[in-house]
């Protein structure tokens, strides 16, 4: 089952290592990270997208935990939570695909924010499998290069990470 696990931690040097290497001693993957400072510039929130069993994601959280960087973590898909990544997909956008291209985007609600004679450069956000249903509306042929963020969440109402 895949897991996002979103924690606060002190903002130095190093602290991003430490829970890396927390995961690769243990082998653990980790499917997508994102880490940036919070409205306190003192800590940084990190959000990081796992798979395994709930037994594996309890480990991985108790060692989170004793992290001395750590000064809190939440698992936002244990409860409501909104989630989105940010993508960046070049495409063809030539002849005939230049239309379709353009079709494509506003029916998945992407912007153009970069446009060629050849090629245009389409800016889309949402959850995943939004992400993923646009790539496979596409033909691969068309595809250039797609550059994505991995998942960031937020638990939805009274649900609050704060130290």
């Amino acid at each position: 089952m895949k897991h996002i696990i979103s924690l606060l931690m002190e903002n130095e040097a190093g602290a991003l290592s430490r829970v890396a290497g927390l995961f690769s001693a243990r082998g653990y993957n980790i499917e997508s990270l994102t880490v940036a400072p919070t409205e306190d510039a003192t800590l940084s929130r990190m959000t990081i997208v796992t798979r395994g069993p709930d037994e594996v994601i309890e480990q991985i959280t108790k060692q989170l935990n004793k992290l001395i960087d750590v000064v809190k973590l939440v698992d936002l898909s244990e409860a409501g939570h909104i989630e989105r990544e940010l993508m960046l997909v070049k495409v063809l956008a030539e002849g005939e695909w230049r239309e379709e291209m353009k079709r494509m985007s506003d029916i998945f609600r992407g912007r153009i924010i970069d446009v060629t004679d050849k090629t245009y450069t389409i800016e889309m956000t949402g959850a995943g499998h939004k992400l993923d249903a646009f790539l496979d509306a596409l033909d691969k042929n068309a595809i250039l290069e797609t550059v994505r963020t991995g998942a960031s969440g937020i638990g939805r109402g009274d649900r609050i990470l704060k130290s």
